[in-house]
């Protein structure tokens, strides 16, 4: 069988935007499952029975990563560990620093009340914790430059995770916290005036995202010579971070086939320093149809009105990109993978007239 590779981006419907990715390569003698988070806790059973139409029915997946604690990437991933055997899990649990971490909070003198603690603040992942436990499922660390199948971990460090987890609005005496702060304010999607744009003018957030969400591990891989990046909700620092990292393992950027927009399309997640970085500079005049450069996928909600927000669909497709996203259906992108009935041809997203004011 020649070598093909599948990534299924999962409609996660909720009224908010979640991530449920499961991947099918075929390199060589080798075929392996690699599934990237399970969106909501409810979206579980949606990518256990997706993995069992689509897969072959198997029992056994290679590995599951955990790309972030939150919850709409999190949650579903319960199911696929109780539903099949798996090989390893990957996901970063912060109560394993404890006791590197607790000289930096400072009400806590016992490394076993930082652990309960965090344990406490990161529930999704604590209970992955359990269930890997219970079934004797290996849990790695995705740091950057750990391998994951033909998956390189290009962030975050293990210095910028521990850095994240000190600074989240979520963990104790967090800056935020002490300077008692408006949390929904800084860190929730404000609505905002569209105003007619010109091709490439680009108008992203000032504001950043939260710290939880620059935690998201950052994969890439090079299957059947085509360059995949999955970015989960990462922000302009993990994006920065791991484009640092690309000549570590030969990567040269710009320059990526299959492009995860980070965090459902938020303004907050990219800029123009970030886009080129990956995906090159802005194009004179937009590709015509067909002959785009990439393709950039989104996994948001159609009941989401708040992403993808319009700014970050003009900034891909500035640089040659075919937009896809999720909103009501699942999306297919690969090369050479088997054919599937009643799967059609993706409509691509328009470019936008108009973008968000700043």
């Amino acid at each position: 069988m020649s070598n093909f590779f599948e990534i299924d981006f999962l409609d996660v419907e909720s009224g908010k935007s979640g991530d449920a990715i499961a991947i099918r390569y075929r390199l060589g003698d080798v075929t392996r499952i690699h599934v990237v988070d399970g969106g909501f806790q409810k979206t579980g059973d949606k990518v256990v029975e997706h993995i069992k139409t689509y897969y072959g029915a198997p029992k056994f997946i290679h590995s599951v990563v955990a790309s972030h604690p939150d919850g709409d990437h999190a949650g579903g991933l319960r199911k696929v560990l109780e539903e099949f055997e798996v090989g390893e899990l990957w996901m970063l649990r912060p109560w394993l620093y404890a006791s590197e971490l607790i000289d930096r909070f400072s009400r806590f003198k016992s490394v076993e009340n930082l652990i309960k603690r965090l344990k406490e603040i990161y529930p999704n992942i604590a209970i992955l914790e359990e269930i890997a436990e219970d079934k004797n499922i290996t849990i790695h660390a995705p740091f950057q430059g750990k391998r994951i199948g033909n998956f390189t971990v290009m962030a975050p460090s293990k210095s910028r995770y521990l850095d994240l987890v000190v600074e989240s609005e979520k963990t104790p005496e967090s800056a935020k916290q002490e300077k008692g702060s408006t949390f929904v304010e800084k860190f929730s999607e404000k609505a905002a005036a569209l105003i007619k744009a010109v091709w490439g003018e680009e108008s992203f957030s000032q504001e950043e995202t939260s710290a939880e969400n620059n935690m998201s591990v950052i994969q890439y891989a090079s299957l059947c010579n085509q360059s995949v990046l999955l970015t989960a909700d990462a922000g302009r620092d993990a994006l920065l971070e791991a484009a640092e990292y690309a000549p570590d393992i030969s990567l040269k950027l710009p320059g990526i086939d299959k492009f995860q927009v980070p965090h459902h399309g938020s303004r907050r997640n990219v800029s123009t320093e970030v886009l080129d970085r990956w995906l090159g500079k802005r194009l004179s005049s937009q590709p015509e149809k067909g002959k785009e450069k990439f393709t950039a996928i989104i996994s948001a909600s159609e009941k989401d009105k708040e992403h993808p927000r319009k700014s970050v669909i003009r900034g891909v497709i500035h640089r040659g990109a075919k937009v896809i996203t999720t909103e009501g259906k699942n999306i297919c992108t690969g090369y050479n993978s088997p054919d599937r009935d009643g799967w059609v041809v993706c409509e691509p997203v328009p470019y936008p007239e108009e973008q968000e004011e700043q």
